[in-house]
């Protein structure tokens, strides 16, 4: 399970997503460790084409994407902590590995809030020689059937203040 204490002394000195959906939580993460947040765009930029990095991304929202980045906003001593909300087969975290490297970053993890742990995304990302951070792994989907691996359920039932007063309310 992705806990803040386990990434906070790893020098992180950016954080990045993907837009659009790892805003929130990117932004959450950044303000916790007071450090800037870059976003990742899908479509190539129509304002800025000078200097891009850019790579194709195959997920399994949309059959293909171009992510881009300026690489001006990565320095060469950067440690970057790549958020987003789902982690499936781990094409769009392997698209921003791809960009951060090339504009010369190194990757400090993969910080995911939901991850399916029955579909290939953490192996492959684990084989890049990433960590990955997981909030919640759903270990099963089935019709009407959303099954969590027990040790994340506990962790966030035991840490998570508002759940927790929910449930003793």
């Amino acid at each position: 399970a992705m806990h803040l204490q386990d990434i906070s002394n790893k020098g992180i000195t950016k954080v990045v997503t993907i837009e659009s959906s790892g805003i929130a939580p990117a932004l959450m993460t950044a303000l916790s460790l007071n450090v800037p947040m870059i976003i990742l765009k899908k479509q190539p930029s129509k304002v800025l084409n000078d200097n891009l990095l850019q790579t194709v991304v195959t997920s399994s929202q949309k059959a293909q994407a171009i992510t881009d980045i300026i690489p001006s906003v990565i320095e060469e001593n950067d440690n970057v902590l790549i958020i987003d909300d789902f982690l499936a087969n781990g094409e769009a975290a392997s698209g921003a590995i791809r960009l951060l490297t090339e504009a010369g970053a190194s990757i400090a993890g993969v910080g995911i809030l939901i991850e399916k742990s029955f579909q290939p995304g953490r192996d492959k990302l684990i084989a890049q020689g990433v960590d990955v951070y997981s909030l919640a792994r759903v270990s099963r989907l089935a019709k009407g059937v959303i099954e969590f691996i027990p040790e994340d359920v506990k962790y966030i039932i035991d840490h998570v203040s508002f759940i927790k007063n929910a449930i003793e309310f």
